[in-house]
């Protein structure tokens, strides 16, 4: 058997027990089975039945390979048709309804990775919405369990693969090239706020108007485990308040009936009272 193989035959076991989703990660493998194998390397194991029964002798070995599962793949202006949605739309009517409301239009980027959608947010808010709604606050709270990707995301700088989709004119007026990427201007990461949570214990305080949740809960964690999230993710919504998720990503609405969609193609949701 070759080592994809032992490795698929692998994760076909233990992430069930983390209380992962093995088809999500069918796009993914080779990724977490490349950190796996980097693992066994340190260990001196011989393979992954060698690691495996060194997690059943190491209980906290199960914390270290919960890191291998994380993954982090972004860019700005992902699934790009939402965010012309949220800049032609939703965003608009939010802001002017927290206007007439007296208080600050609250946004989350949950799983934010290095901040691309964060600040992909920021960027269609100063640059689309902000003049129509002048005198209006955002708030922008991004959270991720991983601290190195938190630190990226603070720094606010990319590779140009990051920032492909970002429209030209905004491009221009947000970013500075730097030896290797683009920095992002001071006044949009300003913007945003990062946290390190994992979602599985800890969230931030709502309520929020619009809460990003993409290619994460619905994605990676089994049925029983996602359910349980999306009640506590969506109960941090504001009455009319927007849920994104991934566009190809799981989404349990018939155990959440309090939300029904607003963009089943684009995978927004809209909390009813």
């Amino acid at each position: 058997m070759s080592n994809q193989n032992e490795c698929h035959h692998f994760l076909r076991w233990a992430l069930p027990c983390l209380g992962l989703r093995r088809e999500g990660y069918k796009k993914v493998r080779r990724q977490v089975c490349r950190r796996i194998q980097n693992r066994i390397g340190e260990l001196r194991l011989p393979g992954f039945a060698a690691y495996r029964d060194y997690l059943e002798d190491h209980p906290d070995e199960w914390n270290t390979l919960d890191t291998f599962t994380r993954i982090t793949i972004s860019r700005f202006y992902r699934d790009y048709q939402s965010w012309q949605v949220l800049g032609d739309a939703l965003l608009p009517g939010l802001a002017q309804r927290a206007q007439e409301q007296q208080r600050a239009l609250r946004c989350w980027s949950a799983g934010c990775a290095s901040g691309e959608e964060a600040y992909s947010l920021a960027l269609v808010w100063r640059h689309r919405v902000m003049e129509k709604v002048p005198m209006q606050k955002i708030e922008i709270i991004a959270t991720d369990v991983d601290e190195h990707m938190l630190q990226r995301a603070d720094d606010g700088c990319y590779p140009g693969g990051s920032i492909k989709d970002v429209p030209r004119p905004l491009f221009k007026k947000s970013f500075r090239k730097i030896e290797g990427g683009y920095c992002l201007d001071q006044g949009i990461r300003a913007m945003v706020s990062f946290l390190q949570q994992d979602i599985r214990y800890t969230m931030p305080e709502g309520p929020f108007d619009i809460i990003f949740c993409k290619n994460l809960v619905g994605m990676y964690f089994m049925r029983e485990k996602a359910v349980e999230l999306f009640r506590k993710i969506t109960g941090r919504l504001t009455e009319g308040g927007i849920l994104l998720t991934g566009n190809h990503e799981p989404f349990p609405i018939e155990d959440l009936p309090h939300m029904t969609p607003y963009d089943r193609g684009l995978n927004m949701y809209i909390k009813r009272a």
